[in-house]
């Protein structure tokens, strides 16, 4: 692993904890749900060879800490958040490759509609953004049922019953700097999974957009989505090791064929 940096950075209502490691073309990392940086921490290190790898705690999320309310609207703060960093991370004019999963993906994807310029790739990994799903409105009861019974029974009540997108399988434990489930039951899983992407701005800039699922999540309601919105894009669904966390169970193989997608992408973008 090439050196690594950390750091804060101060944004309205809250201080932002980010990692930089490695060189070369500048690459962030976007985690989603209830992740933070430490759950890229496998494929930075792989990625960090070729790439100036940038990982960070989304607001409330670990270390990123709260001054003031939780982030509201949740995407325009939290692609405010993801643009600031790169302020203070990239030098003038630098284009920037982003990498987004699950909420994550929502954020980059946001990032690209709102500068094309700097954002030269955005590789979107199961966003869930179930309003594009012809069942939206069963999705969407399905969320409020889980976020009811987080504040009737409690944390570990609602996170059963969202296993129900993962055909009903146990989210996998996954590197954390701290256990941000109330976070994301209070914060995260509602606006995430009523967020719908701006397809129309979006297809202006498909072409620099690879829309991605996991390979063991093709047929769990969060691997939906992607699928959906790759094909309103007229683009081809790309299909990466493991599920919905596969970045972070398979680090070394899925960090392979994203460098080679970014390698691909880097003539014709740079």
């Amino acid at each position: 692993m090439d050196t690594l940096e950390s750091g804060t950075l101060t944004a309205p209502g809250a201080r932002l904890y980010f990692e930089v490691r490695g060189a070369g073309p500048l690459l962030l990392l976007i985690p989603g749900g209830a992740s933070d940086a430490e759950v890229f921490r496998g494929l930075a290190d792989e990625l960090a060879a070729r790439h100036r790898v940038v990982t960070y705690d989304p607001r409330g999320i670990s270390r990123s800490l709260l001054d003031g309310p939780p982030p509201e609207p949740w995407l325009d703060t939290q692609a405010d958040d993801a643009a600031r960093l790169l302020d203070h991370v990239a030098e003038a004019d630098e284009p920037v490759r982003v990498f987004g999963s699950c909420a994550g993906a929502l954020i980059a994807l946001e990032l690209m509609v709102r500068d094309p310029q700097r954002i030269r790739l955005v590789v979107a990994h199961e966003p869930p953004a179930m309003g594009l799903l012809p069942d939206a409105a069963r999705h969407a009861a399905f969320f409020d049922r889980v976020h009811a019974t987080y504040r009737r029974e409690g944390v570990p009540a609602a996170l059963d019953r969202l296993r129900a997108v993962f055909s009903d399988r146990p989210a996998p434990p996954l590197p954390e700097a701290a256990d941000n489930s109330d976070f994301f039951l209070s914060h995260v899983m509602l606006p995430s999974t009523r967020c719908v992407p701006d397809v129309t701005a979006l297809a202006a800039v498909a072409d620099r957009l690879v829309m991605a699922g996991g390979r063991g999540s093709r047929t769990y309601d969060v691997g939906r989505p992607v699928a959906v919105l790759a094909q309103r894009l007229g683009r081809e669904l790309v299909e990466f090791p493991g599920g919905h966390a596969g970045y972070a169970k398979h680090p070394e193989p899925f960090a392979g064929q994203l460098t080679g997608i970014l390698a691909g992408a880097q003539p014709a973008l740079g």
